[in-house]
């Protein structure tokens, strides 16, 4: 596979002033002198010249371009790669391209350019996530956890972790080889057993701190709940900015979650309205609170909102009590027809809901700091280092109970192994088609 040579559109497919098709392979800069009207073989690598697109068989001059040339080993594949910057027009793009085609390249697969960098070793797998990631970005919190990733820091991260299981693994299998103990149990207790324990520790953070990098990546599920006609599709609209849920006076009127997603000075809210929770015989609003109960469960923040005009009722105290041990923010809506004394009060009609804004910026501020440090980028990676960490607490507990050094060296030697396969390192083929499946065609 990696013996052939790929193309593809790498610009969006509409139109526009530029469009790039990109060649990679063996055969890159001969199959793009094929079809130029310069010749590109004796080009000097990282150069640009101009020229034409012209079809081999009818000598038809195609579009006035620009050839970008890059010699191996020095690009993003590692590989000869071209770069036909042409005029943005979809039908000219498509026509370059078959050309290329006809000429002998095959139609690359979504990321294949940045499978085949990461199997010629440029990139670790983690960089490679990172620069879907980039391409994903929808924050500027979210381009500086990608910028981070592309740059490396997933390894980073890692080596210490990987150096420290290497140095426990050579402790226990010197001692197998060459004998320094008379007593394995003093090897155990002294050297091994301690440094597994400050692994774990290390593991420890490095997860505590995932969550961060999760929550900053992905946001922040927020569940707004509370009884009928208190003001939440009021507060959704004004976090929103937009009239996104429908609000009246009519008790019911949100039958079924509304979602939104907003950017909050660096945190990014995953919002879902949801039915009012009460007691009804409707069978279409029984389903909408189901839903309600069932994102208040998934929910990472739920905002409780209360009607602040009026004294709290036996519902109120019920919602109360269900969401007790969630992390939540409960706020007194209506303060412009009512002012509480105590609690976080708001007028959502008003769109003064300065005070809720400062509480989850109280809450959640702290994740920031996975903008600034090294964090595992997603779930494959933070489910490996999981994988690595019950590995090691296994080989922890077998030498707590006193197991032979060489069974417990087993459990050690898997946990270096996942740490391996965050930076695929060591891989599946399947895995891989999964993940670079994702990517858009031409990257």
């Amino acid at each position: 596979m990696l013996k052939d040579t790929i193309a593809a559109i790498s610009t969006a497919a509409v139109d526009g002033a530029i469009s790039i098709v990109r060649l990679s392979g063996d055969d890159a800069i001969e199959i793009a002198n094929s079809i130029a009207s310069i010749n590109l073989l004796n080009k000097k690598s990282h150069t640009i010249s101009y020229g034409f697109i012209v079809d081999p068989i009818t000598l038809q001059e195609i579009d006035e371009v620009l050839f970008s040339v890059f010699k191996a080993p020095k690009t993003f594949t590692r590989e000869d790669i071209v770069e036909i910057n042409c005029h943005g027009g979809r039908f000219v793009t498509k026509k370059i391209l078959s050309l290329c085609l006809m000429q002998g390249a095959r139609l690359a697969e979504p990321g294949e350019f940045t499978r085949r960098a990461f199997l010629n070793g440029r990139i670790d797998l983690t960089q490679a996530e990172a620069i879907n990631d980039m391409i994903l970005a929808d924050s500027n919190e979210n381009m500086k956890l990608a910028i981070h990733g592309i740059k490396g820091s997933v390894k980073k991260l890692l080596d210490p972790l990987l150096e420290n299981i290497l140095d426990i693994i050579a402790n226990i299998e010197v001692n197998i080889d060459y004998p320094e103990y008379d007593d394995v149990e003093m090897l155990t207790n002294d050297v091994v057993l301690p440094k597994a324990k400050a692994w774990l520790d290390n593991i420890d953070t490095i997860l505590d701190r995932a969550q961060s990098g999760k929550i900053m990546k992905e946001g922040i599920r927020t569940a707004i709940v509370g009884k009928p006609n208190v003001g939440k599709s009021s507060l959704l609209n004004a976090l929103l900015e937009e009239d996104k849920a429908i609000v009246t006076d009519i008790a019911g009127t949100t039958r079924d979650i509304v979602e939104g997603h907003i950017h909050l000075g660096g945190l990014t809210l995953n919002l879902i309205d949801t039915a009012g929770i009460r007691d009804t015989e409707d069978v279409v609003e029984k389903i909408g609170i189901q839903r309600s109960l069932q994102a208040m469960e998934d929910a990472q923040l739920v905002i409780v909102v209360l009607d602040g005009s009026r004294p709290l009722d036996e519902q109120d105290d019920e919602l109360l009590e269900m969401t007790k041990d969630k992390t939540r923010i409960v706020v007194y809506n209506k303060n412009d027809l009512y002012e509480v004394a105590d609690g976080i009060s708001i007028s959502a009609a008003k769109q003064e809901i300065t005070p809720l804004v400062n509480k989850i910026h109280e809450l959640f501020d702290h994740h920031k700091i996975a903008i600034e440090e090294p964090v595992l980028g997603n779930e494959r990676q933070i489910g490996f280092m999981m994988k690595a960490k019950q590995s090691m607490l296994q080989a922890v507990e077998a030498m707590e109970n006193g197991l032979e050094l060489d069974l417990v060296e087993i459990d050690i030697q898997d946990a270096y192994t996942a740490l391996k396969e965050i930076l695929g390192e060591v891989h599946r083929e399947d895995l891989l088609d999964t993940l670079f499946s994702n990517f858009c065609l031409g990257k």
